[in-house]
């Protein structure tokens, strides 16, 4: 899916949270997924945000204004990012969101 003017452009972000940082696993976790003891609208977990598809473990495609917040809060607690700018055919997409939209209702 090229980006267009009012489009913005898809990165694939992977992180990594290392063994000497496993204390932050945790809040890397409730950034990502949300708690369970917070309220919806008080903050809004990065898996919910639009455009936003978890591919797996430790893995999404995001638009670039949010993978780069991401990559920014995620190194600010430890953990290597890397991210990549992508071109996904929109079906193909579509098959990825129905997917993590499959894993949220178990």
């Amino acid at each position: 899916m090229p980006p267009t003017d009012t489009t913005p452009c898809l990165v694939l972000l992977s992180y990594d949270v290392t063994k000497g940082h496993r204390s932050a696993a945790s809040r890397v976790a409730h950034l990502i997924f949300g708690r369970a003891d917070v309220q919806a609208d008080e903050t809004l977990p990065f898996i919910r945000r639009a455009g936003v598809v978890w591919i797996g473990q430790s893995v999404f495609i995001a638009p670039e204004p949010d993978a780069l917040e991401l990559a920014e809060k995620l190194r600010g607690m430890g953990a290597n990012v890397t991210m990549a700018p992508i071109a996904v055919d929109p079906s193909r997409f579509e098959e990825f969101r129905r997917r993590t939209l499959g894993r949220r209702a178990t």
